[in-house]
């Protein structure tokens, strides 16, 4: 959708505030570009941004608004770039910014915008500040630009508390002088003390940097955790495991102090019209999110809860119901996403093989049918799961930590097959790959689906064409209408988009109207088990009735 669509449509729509552009992140489809796993156009094996420059034709076909890129910047790789040498440098593996500088311009030819990652919470253990750090003296300045303590028991050689990592193992790492330094990720990755004046400047300098070269936003990395309670109590070590489900509170994040840092942002973004930061905001609790939300802070917060969700209608509704509930007490646009670089691919979480493909079709015509941002992840527009990598492969600290309990994030991270028969399928024109692709992998390609009709890669084309083209796809609100056990129907108020979905054993008629799109083959008017579509009609349900004949075809 080109800018003057986008303001056209949002200004037909009742109550809206802007004509010019600048809220274009409410309604936006996002694309997130794991970029070492995109394209790698120098041939080493690893994706960088001349490859995704190259490809920017590709993304304008599918028809996105807007990438979102990891980060880019210089560092050892101890945690493939999250662990930042320095914020204000591409690495060289990745290119230079020449390269990054171009691949802005073309993106904003193409109707893209480009927001990019900043890692506030840490740095990399070779950032120059870390360096002085473990150089100067207990006490020191350049020892307070991190969260440094002196351990406890008689000689010092208990951590300072019993915080662990989100990788596994103690967050704390003792030096040979006797002090120990707080990570709350992997030990190469010292956390920032916020409460030093020094790292707000350096992050507003970051920020402007990169928004002085045209970056239209930003993701915040670990936005609820950079604030930590001053007093770093002890915590639940259970409330910690099971943090991500929403069910305990972890006090080492979502600390009041976080919401600081984040009118500072927006008090920059503010001076840069038209750009926006969404955060990574693990919190479950509907009024804590808001806060995040306010005004004077984030355009956006993730919303994780499809990701936690099952495939189960009720289940599937019930998030919805509750996102948009928590976006609408913030005042802010809700945010979609079933899948990032460190979670378990769609097609792999609901089953793997064709019932998961099924599953994750379905799926996706959900979260593209729902008022707001939502985001994708590079790939799962062509139907990929999970690849199960041999242990000699496996490259993700989280896999690799001695205290390990899973095989980590590398499996959703394998790089992109765009063409021919044979690994790694285009990705690099050496045939080296940073992480291996199956064999399986040639009949997903963007070559062989690019032309067919019931390809993954044209559903997600012709739904994203859809969603941003089609008056029935408009307007905030959301309502519901009876249907069978295992079903739902939704539709788009105003607009009209009726979205039902099928996660019974059996199919189910459709309402009345016209099919705009599917995720399965239709037979006689009955949508099939794990499957959803798309529809244009009056206000109807879904029909009670059930048939044991058809299905996905």
């Amino acid at each position: 959708m080109t800018e003057a669509a986008r303001r056209a449509r949002r200004a037909a729509e009742p109550g809206a505030e802007d004509q010019n552009g600048t809220d274009w992140w409410r309604d936006c489809v996002f694309y997130q570009v794991y970029v070492r796993s995109f394209a790698d156009s120098d041939g080493d094996g690893v994706g960088d941004l001349e490859g995704l420059r190259n490809r920017l034709g590709y993304l304008e076909l599918l028809g996105v608004d807007a990438l979102w890129l990891t980060p880019f910047y210089r560092s050892p790789m101890a945690d493939h770039g999250y662990d930042v040498a320095d914020p204000r440098a591409v690495d060289p593996l990745f290119g230079d910014l020449a390269t990054f500088d171009a691949l802005v311009a073309d993106a904003h030819r193409h109707g893209i915008k480009v927001t990019i990652d900043v890692v506030p919470n840490h740095t990399s253990d070779e950032h120059e500040w870390f360096t002085a750090a473990l150089a100067a003296e207990p006490g020191s300045p350049e020892r307070d630009r991190y969260i440094f303590r002196d351990g406890t028991g008689a000689d010092g050689t208990t951590p300072p508390n019993n915080w662990v990592s989100m990788f596994g193992g103690p967050a704390w790492t003792r030096l040979e002088d006797g002090q120990w330094y707080l990570h709350l990720f992997g030990s190469r990755q010292p956390d920032l003390n916020w409460a030093n004046p020094e790292v707000k400047a350096d992050l507003e300098r970051t920020l402007r940097f990169w928004l002085d070269r045209g970056v239209d936003g930003f993701r915040i990395d670990v936005a609820h955790g950079m604030a930590k309670p001053a007093a770093l109590p002890d915590m639940d070590l259970r409330a910690a495991k099971a943090f991500a489900t929403g069910e305990f509170f972890d006090p080492r994040f979502d600390d009041d102090g976080v919401h600081e840092i984040h009118r500072m942002i927006r008090k920059v973004l503010d001076e840069y019209p038209s750009t926006m930061a969404v955060g990574e905001i693990w919190t479950m609790d509907d009024d804590r999110l808001a806060h995040y939300l306010r005004p004077d802070e984030l355009h956006l917060g993730f919303n994780f809860r499809l990701v936690l969700t099952h495939f189960d209608a009720d289940a599937v509704q019930a998030t919805i119901e509750r996102s948009l509930a928590a976006a609408a007490t913030a005042g802010a646009p809700p945010t979609w996403t079933l899948s990032n670089h460190d979670v378990w691919r769609q097609v792999s979480r609901y089953g793997g093989g064709r019932q998961g493909l099924e599953r994750a079709r379905a799926m996706a015509l959900v979260q593209l049918a729902l008022p707001g941002a939502v985001y994708l992840y590079n790939g799962e527009e062509l139907g990929l799961g999970n690849v199960e990598l041999p242990d000699e492969a496996l490259t993700d600290p989280r896999a690799l930590h001695e205290d390990a309990t899973d095989r980590g994030r590398d499996g959703a991270r394998v790089p992109l097959p765009w063409e021919g028969t044979e690994a790694p399928f285009g990705f690099s024109s050496t045939g080296r790959s940073w992480l291996p692709a199956p064999a399986d992998w040639a009949e997903l390609t963007v070559e062989a689906q690019l032309e067919d009709t019931e390809s993954t890669l044209s559903l997600y084309r012709r739904a994203i064409e859809l969603r941003q083209q089609h008056p029935a796809c408009s307007g905030d609100d959301v309502e519901w209408y009876g249907a069978p056990a295992g079903c739902f129907a939704l539709r788009r108020r105003p607009g009209g988009l009726i979205c039902a979905l099928n996660t019974s054993a059996s199919p189910v008629a459709l309402p009345p109207g016209e099919v705009l799109l599917s995720s399965a083959p239709l037979r006689d008017g009955m949508l099939p088990p794990d499957a959803a579509a798309w529809l244009v009609g009056p206000a109807a349900g879904v029909s009670a009735g059930r048939s044991a004949a058809g299905s996905a075809g």
